[in-house]
């Protein structure tokens, strides 16, 4: 499957949210374009069926309670000290795990892609390239639309960079920078 990464990726029919998904018709299409950039990287990388699909699941996944009110997020993940809009991630992978989800690194991508994880395998760095890089994004599309090109003959050091655009960003932004995201910095660096 080839990529068009100027033109942005909206192709609903591959992504199927599940019944208690919470998310805007907008929200529906980014987790369309993010799932179909790691459908694309994950068939030119030739992974296996398994490595395919668990892409493509953290990718229909990971925004699936994104536009869910904060009394649920925090319900879900038990955390009352976090900002609930990082919460998302965490609650989705909670209530995977409810319904037997077993998969550690579909897992763990979809519970820590805000944030980022020092800890991560190719499916949590995969989903944290491609929720960054997705074309529908208005910021510095040529970047990352070379970076995104980029993904399957470079993949480490593409990671390495978008950790470090989304750090800098946050920095410059004068946002939170969770020790997490630090962890991730320190493990790539």
């Amino acid at each position: 499957m080839r990529v068009d990464y100027n033109t942005p990726i909206v192709n609903p029919a591959v992504v199927v949210m599940p019944a208690w998904a919470q998310v805007t018709e907008k929200r529906h299409a980014h987790i369309a374009r993010v799932t179909t950039l790691l459908d694309a990287w994950a068939s030119s990388l030739d992974l296996t069926a398994a490595d395919r699909k668990a892409w493509h699941d953290v990718g229909v996944l990971h925004d699936a309670l994104r536009d869910a009110p904060e009394e649920e997020l925090r319900r879900l993940t038990g955390d009352t000290e976090r900002p609930w809009h990082i919460l998302h991630g965490p609650a989705v992978a909670a209530r995977l795990e409810r319904e037997g989800e077993r998969r550690a690194d579909v897992l763990e991508a979809i519970r820590w892609h805000t944030l980022g994880s020092a800890h991560w395998g190719r499916t949590g760095k995969a989903l944290f390239m491609a929720d960054f890089l997705e074309p529908g994004r208005p910021f510095s599309r040529a970047d990352r639309a070379f970076l995104a090109a980029h993904v399957t003959s470079d993949f480490d050091g593409v990671f390495r960079q978008v950790v470090r655009t989304r750090i800098e960003w946050t920095v410059r932004e004068g946002k939170m920078l969770f020790p997490e995201t630090a962890d991730l910095w320190n493990s790539v660096r």
